[in-house]
């Protein structure tokens, strides 16, 4: 795709903009996007996201207490305003309005990125064994021990090669 610019170079930014529910596209070459900052420049932050999914997320009529951090003082309206935690002891004070946000965000409260192959090695494992222990506990309480023999085999198995 050519840039709508210019029309000589291919297109490599592509920008989307919906401005009172009219969708505009620029699609610009490197040359051209340098040009028109302008175009490019906007209020999106991934702070600015966050900050939004948590008003939505509390957007109800329910009185909610006032919420402080005992480290830092920052308030969960300041948290919710900014989408920036004030310290690290934030994440806990705020947890219990946080992850449900999170949780939906990313299907799961915990973080599961990828492991780069590099640092793998037996972190992988670990992460591995830690998951078949769930199994391992499911498969017991649902009294189905052959599975659960299995499992077990497995992760000792695992264990033996850490």
């Amino acid at each position: 795709m050519l840039c709508n610019e210019c029309g000589k170079n291919e297109a490599r930014v592509h920008v989307t903009q919906i401005i009172n529910g009219n969708k505009t596209e620029s699609h610009l070459c490197e040359e051209c996007a340098k040009k028109n900052q302008s175009v490019l420049n906007s209020n999106f932050s991934m702070e600015n996201l966050f900050s939004a999914m948590l008003n939505n997320a509390y957007n109800t009529s329910a009185y909610i207490p006032t919420m402080t951090c005992s480290k830092c003082g920052m308030t969960y309206e300041e948290f919710r305003n900014t989408g920036k935690f004030g310290c690290n002891n934030c994440i806990d004070t705020f947890k219990q309005r946080v992850m449900p946000v999170v949780k939906n965000i990313q299907g799961y409260e915990t973080h599961m990125g990828k492991i780069p192959k590099r640092a793998g090695g037996s972190y992988r494992i670990q992460k591995d064994i830690e998951k078949l222990k769930i199994e391992l506990k499911s498969a017991i309480e649902k009294e189905e021990y052959e599975n659960a023999a299995r499992i077990r085999d497995k992760i000792r198995e695992m264990e033996a090669n850490i």
